[in-house]
């Protein structure tokens, strides 16, 4: 398995205590959920029907402002595997570093895969892969860049996981030109990761493709009853957005204190740079606080947000020690 943040289960193995001991700031999943409310038997013993999944598809058209095909699926991870059979393979361009199972699922499925730095040299690619936010630095892309790209590559994939707090920055509203693809997740921002839901937007015949491919039922009962009441929750999605703005310049102060720089970010997760990252890691995780770092970037730190005030305060316990 390729690293990636939430893997507490190490952290568990190192550092001792029980998953429920743990603040686990290795992600950026919103740490306060969308509160879920009960969900109906209906949801649980029944097949999805095409008119729920319908639902669904219209909620999200509805929140991320956009009139294109949307096709739900299990995560934006489950989008990501299903990229390489959407043509045969050839040149793969990732916009990086970045999100590292593009290059993986890629390569593994035939494609000739390169990561470039700049923009510009995605140009030429059969497939082009921008983050957006990018993740983990947090670096943006405005929209008239990325449709200038548009017409130079084969096929533009926008990830947009971490757009929803930004959503000035997504190509939701374009996506139903050829060969624009957007992807989103629905269980960061509304800190469901569990739920495993997802959506990709795009031309009709990519969409086609992808629904088709991912069969009769890609999600379940109870992801479709509860993304489309938090989709549909227009008030707590405006509130969210502003609170983790607010909260972002809070961490950001405790880390300046630490002497720790910021070099990137979104609102979900703030990238600082340290003088040693895996010392910083280990001085948090003995507080049972669980961060990200990168083997390739021994300086770089990654923190989600916390939630609860409780866990501020035990965040700010453990970096004063």
């Amino acid at each position: 398995m390729r690293e990636h943040g939430g893997n507490l289960d190490q952290a568990q193995q190192r550092f001792g205590g029980r998953a429920e001991d743990w603040i686990d700031l290795s992600t950026g999943i919103n740490r306060l959920p969308y509160p879920v409310g009960e969900v109906s038997l209906h949801a649980w013993s029944a097949l999805p029907s095409r008119a729920e999944i319908e639902a669904l598809h219209r909620a999200a058209r509805q929140a991320y402002r956009t009139s294109a095909p949307v096709v739900a699926v299990g995560g934006a991870q489950a989008a990501i595997q299903l990229l390489p059979q959407l043509a045969t393979p050839g040149r793969a361009r990732i916009l990086a570093p970045t999100y590292n199972e593009y290059a993986g699922v890629l390569s593994a499925a035939g494609w000739d895969v390169q990561e470039v730095a700049e923009l510009d040299a995605l140009a030429c690619a059969d497939l082009a892969i921008v983050v957006n936010p990018n993740n983990p630095d947090g670096r943006c892309h405005s929209r008239k860049d990325l449709l200038a790209l548009l017409p130079r590559v084969g096929r533009l994939v926008i990830d947009e996981s971490f757009a929803d707090a930004v959503p000035q920055l997504s190509l939701a509203t374009d996506a139903d030109r050829p060969g624009l693809l957007i992807l989103r997740s629905f269980g960061k921002f509304y800190g469901l990761a569990g739920l495993r839901l997802g959506f990709a937007i795009g031309h009709a015949a990519d969409i086609d493709r992808l629904a088709a491919m991912s069969g009769p039922w890609p999600v379940s009962g109870a992801a479709i009853e509860i993304g489309c009441r938090a989709l549909r929750d227009e008030a707590w999605a405006e509130a969210t957005s502003a609170r983790l703005a607010r909260d972002c310049l809070r961490l950001d102060a405790m880390a300046h204190a630490q002497g720790w720089r910021l070099i990137g970010g979104t609102p979900l997760f703030r990238l600082y740079e340290t003088p040693d990252a895996l010392a910083a890691q280990d001085k948090l995780a003995r507080r049972h606080i669980w961060s990200r770092v990168f083997a390739q970037q021994p300086t770089w730190l990654r923190l989600g947000l916390p939630g609860r005030e409780a866990e501020w305060t035990r965040l700010a316990e453990a970096l004063a020690r």
